[in-house]
């Protein structure tokens, strides 16, 4: 229940891998009876590690987000393995959702579809702790009050409606929602490109101070690649479904190997 920092554990290996992983979906064409396979994402391979930060970019189509839901648990590769703190899963049961849920959590790009505009904020807040049967009813009223803290509102928005908040309350909202079952990591898909440019910094500041005081693996998806460099340890392009480069952060943006991440630096401004 206690917001104390913990000490990295890099060594433990990574929280999150995935090995080779490929996902195809099928789509119709020509006819009602003919198919054709769509590769969304092909032989892709990255590792989530506690208190770092991977920056995943791409253009739209490029399978940056449909890596995200193979990441959460919502979407099953077709060939590869995902691994989970070291172990492999092979079938998506409802036993092995319910345990990927309390190691990997998501934050979505609309913070308006992705909170319930019938639920008051602290009901949205303690609705996973009793789903997940979380300590006693004390002990969530406490959580739930903690988590507001943690992303910077106020006792007073735990009565408000989500329609009474800003977008960027909205979205701290759901942070502290992904954070209610401490996940070792938070899965970020587009978390700023919904909001005000004035608000879209301190939700990536919010984000990098969370990823610190909790000791986070963090994933943070954008087809912004400025956004991305401002917040990431290490870099993934991805453009049609295949990783053309990869590495620190610092190596990507100084000395871009692939032509299509120089061609994304040449054409992003350097705004958040």
């Amino acid at each position: 229940m206690s917001a104390t920092p913990v000490p990295a554990q890099d060594a433990a290996g990574p929280v999150v891998e995935l090995r080779d992983v490929c996902v195809d979906f099928r789509s119709r064409t020509g006819s009602v009876f003919r198919t054709q396979r769509v590769r969304a994402v092909e032989h892709v391979s990255i590792e989530v590690h506690r208190g770092r930060t991977l920056g995943i970019v791409g253009e739209s189509g490029s399978g940056k987000t449909t890596m995200a839901k193979v990441l959460v648990g919502l979407q099953e590769p077709t060939s590869g393995e995902i691994r989970f703190d070291g172990e492999a899963v092979t079938r998506y049961t409802a036993a092995v959702r319910r345990r990927v849920g309390r190691v990997v959590s998501v934050v979505f790009q609309d913070p308006a579809t992705a909170l319930n505009a019938r639920m008051r904020i602290g009901e949205a807040l303690r609705d996973p702790l009793d789903v997940h049967g979380v300590g006693t009813p004390a002990q969530r009223t406490a959580r739930v009050r903690e988590l507001l803290h943690l992303v910077g509102l106020p006792d007073s928005a735990l009565e408000a409606m989500p329609g009474q908040l800003s977008g960027g309350q909205r979205q701290r909202v759901a942070i502290a929602r992904a954070l209610s079952l401490g996940p070792e990591v938070v899965v970020a898909d587009e978390p700023t490109s919904a909001l005000d440019v004035s608000v879209r910094a301190q939700i990536l500041n919010l984000l990098a101070d969370l990823k610190t005081e909790l000791n986070l693996g963090m994933v943070f998806i954008s087809h912004d690649i400025q956004t991305v460099r401002h917040v990431s340890d290490e870099i993934v392009v991805m453009r049609r479904g295949q990783i053309v480069e990869q590495g620190p952060a610092a190596r990507v943006f100084d000395d871009p190997h692939d032509e299509y991440t120089r061609t994304l630096l040449a054409a992003a401004p350097a705004l958040l």
